[in-house]
């Protein structure tokens, strides 16, 4: 969804990571990486901001009552409070790196509501068949290569029950004369070297998740998609929103008479 101009003043604060720190990420595994950066992940841009969160929260309340959710690279857990508001019975957070889901389960604690649950695991093979309501994520598409889509999908579908949506967040492409345009080409340009000379590799990238792309793969998926606007973000030029909630839903099996 973009950085945060006030996420850029926290991460170099006393309580973000230092230019060392995030050297030293960077030249790991994804999975050892934030391992590393959980303690202090909440104070960088790459946790996604409040505003998201709310919003995604907003649209997604008129399409529930849903039992039970779970968010895909949950991180320090953020989604799944996202999802103690909308479901009736349980959140659950799965997440590969232990150090974000130590986090989280001190950040997020059980209250009035649903039950909350943790889960260290892989999203390309997830512990769960038709176990949900809902399935969210933010921010998480970075860290898969646009081959991994397909089985991310199957994954994703696989864990909804008929009739289960998998909602997320989408924001316009970035426009050619913006200069965050050329921010993150340069940064995907860096990794691209970066894993070319260092293994393990450091899967992140910011221009490879494309809206058409994905589209196709998740009605490949077995997916019905549709796009939501999402208001608080206004709109560009040319009218279209600035960001939109991708909503696929699972067909559920058509009654016999």
């Amino acid at each position: 969804m973009g950085t945060r101009v006030d996420g850029l003043t926290d991460m170099f604060g006393p309580e973000g990571p230092s230019l060392r720190e995030l050297a030293v990420q960077a030249l790991s595994s994804v999975e050892h990486g934030y391992d590393l950066l959980a303690p202090k992940f909440d104070h960088t841009p790459f946790r996604t901001p409040g505003r998201v969160l709310d919003a995604v929260a907003r649209a997604l309340a008129p399409l529930g009552p849903f039992d039970d959710g779970l968010d895909l690279c949950c991180g320090t857990g953020a989604g799944v409070r996202v999802l103690a508001g909308l479901c009736r019975r349980s959140a659950v957070g799965v997440d590969f790196s232990a150090g974000m889901l130590d986090v989280a389960r001190r950040r997020v604690r059980p209250e009035d509501g649903p039950a909350i649950g943790w889960v260290r695991g892989d999203a390309r093979a997830l512990p769960f068949t038709a176990a949900f309501d809902l399935v969210v994520s933010f921010g998480a598409f970075g860290h898969f290569l646009p081959r991994e889509l397909p089985g991310l999908f199957a994954q994703v579908h696989s864990a909804l029950r008929p009739g289960g949506s998998f909602a997320f967040p989408l924001g316009a492409p970035t426009p050619a004369n913006h200069r965050a345009f050329w921010t993150l080409l340069g940064f995907d340009a860096v990794m691209r070297v970066r894993n070319a000379l260092w293994r393990p590799p450091f899967v992140m990238y910011y221009r490879t998740f494309r809206l058409g792309t994905v589209l196709a793969e998740l009605e490949r998926a077995g997916f019905t998609t549709e796009l939501r606007a999402l208001p608080e973000f206004g709109r560009r030029d040319d009218g279209s929103p600035r960001a939109r909630l991708v909503v696929a839903t699972k067909s559920a099996p058509e009654q016999g008479g």
